[in-house]
Formats: C-alpha cells, structure tokens, sequence
C-alpha cells in the first residue's frame, strides 16, 4: 500500500474532525465497517467493548445525526497531531493492517488547550471502488483510560 495515500487519508480525516465537518467523517469508512474507540488496557486484557462502536457507515452518520440535534455537551474542537503510518501486513480480506499513532489537543469553547487523548489507530484500509482509500475498519486505542466529559466527537 502507498504511504503517500495512506498519510494523505489520516491528514483528509483529521482535518475534517478538526474543521468541525462531521457530515463528511462517515465517507472515509466502506459501507461494511468497524470503528471502535478503546483503551490500551483493554486491548492488554482481550476485552472487546468501546466507548464508542459502531458496525456500518449508516451507524456512523446517525452518530453524527446525534451529535448535532440530541447530544448536550460542552462546546470544543479538537486539533489532530497524526503520526506517520506503519504498514504491517495485509489481512485475509487484502486490507492493508495500518498502525498510526495521534494525539488530540481539545479546544474549549472559553479558549483553554489540553491534551484530550493520545494512542494510535489500527486500521484496515481498503481500496474504495473508485480506487480511493476507505477504513474497513479503525479501532482508536487511547493510551488512558479516562475521559473527563461526554465523548461526542469523533477521534
């Protein structure tokens, strides 16, 4: 898999989180997906809940759907520092195995910065029928365990 391509997805996807433009996250995913946020505890511990999960593409836009008419939550936007990706193998399905690591600085609404979370993605990239790169899956395994306020944005 390009490196080039792989690096251009993760900078496409942050900048649309950090740009607050929520509507278009879902399109980096296939139809048929996995994204799950996580911890690396639980991932040392073989445990297969998230705080978040979801299983398809229309999962994620009614995520997004909650997220701008339901959620109550205290206004912020994040900043994405994404690392560059490792490409560790190819999975049965032909998906390229990624590993990339992130941290995201939150931004409230009063202007104050702090570091939201750090970790790494693990993915599953495919490419889209049009040849552009989509996640098959992404897990998100933040380094800690603890989230001080309603996780409504997405990684």
């Amino acid at each position: 898999m390009d490196l080039t391509r792989l690096v251009e997805l993760n900078a496409a996807y942050a900048r649309a989180i950090d740009n607050e433009q929520y509507e278009e996250w879902p399109g980096f995913f296939l139809e048929s997906c996995l994204y799950k946020v996580t911890t690396a505890e639980n991932v040392a511990k073989g445990l297969e809940a998230g705080l978040i999960y979801a299983d398809s593409r229309a999962m994620l836009q009614d995520r997004i759907s909650a997220l701008r008419q339901a959620n109550i939550y205290e206004r912020q936007r994040y900043r994405h520092i994404v690392g560059l990706p490792t490409v560790l193998g190819t999975s049965d399905g032909g998906a390229a195995e990624v590993e990339t690591p992130f941290l995201i600085v939150r931004i409230m609404r009063d202007g104050k910065m702090e570091v939201f979370a750090t970790g790494c993605y693990r993915d599953k990239v495919k490419a889209n029928g049009d040849g552009s790169l989509r996640f098959a899956e992404r897990i998100v395994v933040c380094d800690g365990s603890r989230f001080d306020t309603l996780v409504a944005i997405p990684f």
